[in-house]
């Protein structure tokens, strides 16, 4: 009789969500081939071909200002609104969490940190190399030119290349980039270069760049994306590192001892003035036995200080009788004193202590 559990389809989602057992197997990092390294090269020398065209000031630069003035969010102004936030898909920080969530699970799920440090590679590679250029260039945007058919750069500006199209490139591609099978690496590269796409045509529509911005940024983040192969090695020392931490603060909070080199490193800072002394337990056969508490508050005595002797306890040698058993006292008499010194001065006869 056949009793296999007949999932539907909600339960078959749940089960893939839930957490492996071990790391999987059949995870492979991208290697860095002959179609890769051809593609990086391309990609680069139209990287220099953009920069060379606008320091150049050439019919790149022309097409630049062609654009500004015919002014799309001018043309087609139903869109603005939605293209206002089709723009945050470019922003580095709401994109860098959305991503980093994903990533994060996926890490949890799969007992790897390499999605989440290929992200902050990705990451610090960006800010790297975007802003250095930009910095460098300094070129200022659409809305801040000042002269008519010029390259506006060494201006003090920060728009070239354009970093909402550099960051929707390396945030979205890093999904295409860390897919764990063909089919949906290739699902995910094409839904990125469409994210891409529309982010850096969206910066155009709204003036906030030049349309060799865009082609420069383009450029950057697929340069990034495809020389993250070279850094895998990085990624593998950085996880194994995190991991080998990981597994050392454990057994420290297992064990509850001190190391070595963190006692070795306190010992001056507690020892300072000659006022405490810092022992540091090496071997577990020297710890202090458990009932020698007289050595352990001595230990906690400062040196050079002795402690006043106590006075030793006198006990009575009479037997020690209850409340019940003593022998009441009742007052005999008025309690006031007699003052006879002073009835014999004034002449007269002392009254009696007690009656009438």
């Amino acid at each position: 009789m056949r009793t296999d559990q007949i999932l539907t389809r909600l339960e078959r989602v749940f089960a893939r969500l839930d957490r492996e057992p071990e790391r999987p197997a059949h995870l492979q990092t991208p290697q860095m081939s002959r179609h890769r390294v051809v593609l990086l090269g391309s990609t680069f020398a139209f990287y220099l071909a953009i920069v060379v065209a606008v320091l150049t000031t050439s019919w790149l630069v022309r097409l630049d200002w062609q654009i500004m003035f015919f002014r799309p969010y001018e043309q087609w102004p139903q869109v603005h609104a939605f293209l206002d936030y089709l723009v945050v898909l470019g922003q580095r920080g709401p994109t860098a969490v959305m991503v980093a969530a994903w990533l994060g699970w996926r890490s949890w799920r799969q007992h790897t940190l390499r999605p989440l440090i290929a992200l902050g590679v990705a990451l610090l590679l960006l800010n790297i190399t975007v802003g250095s250029v930009k910095l460098g260039l300094g070129r200022l945007g659409p809305h801040y030119a000042t002269e008519i058919g010029s390259a506006e750069l060494f201006a003090g500006g920060d728009i070239f290349p354009s970093g909402h199209t550099a960051n929707a490139v390396v945030t979205w591609g890093i999904l295409a980039y860390l897919a764990s099978t063909v089919v949906t690496r290739r699902v995910l590269s094409v839904v990125s270069a469409v994210v891409s796409l529309s982010v850096g045509a969206t910066t155009v529509y709204l003036g906030t760049h030049w349309v060799s911005d865009v082609l420069l940024g383009w450029s950057a983040g697929l340069l990034i994306l495809l020389a993250l192969p070279w850094f895998e090695p990085l990624i593998a020392r950085s996880e194994a590192y995190v991991f080998e931490l990981r597994e050392l603060l454990r057994r420290r909070a297992e064990t509850g001892r001190m190391s070595a080199p963190v006692a070795s490193a306190l010992t001056p800072l507690l020892s300072a003035g000659g006022k405490w002394q810092l022992v540091r337990v090496t071997d577990p056969a020297e710890e202090p036995a458990p009932a020698t508490a007289a050595a352990l508050a001595q230990a906690a005595v400062p040196v050079g200080h002795t402690p006043a002797p106590r006075p030793a306890a006198v006990l009575s040698a009479r037997p020690h009788v209850i409340r019940s058993e003593r022998t009441p006292v009742t007052p005999v008499g008025s309690r006031r004193p007699a003052h006879t010194e002073r009835a014999t001065a004034r002449g007269t006869a002392p009254r009696p202590v007690a009656g009438g």
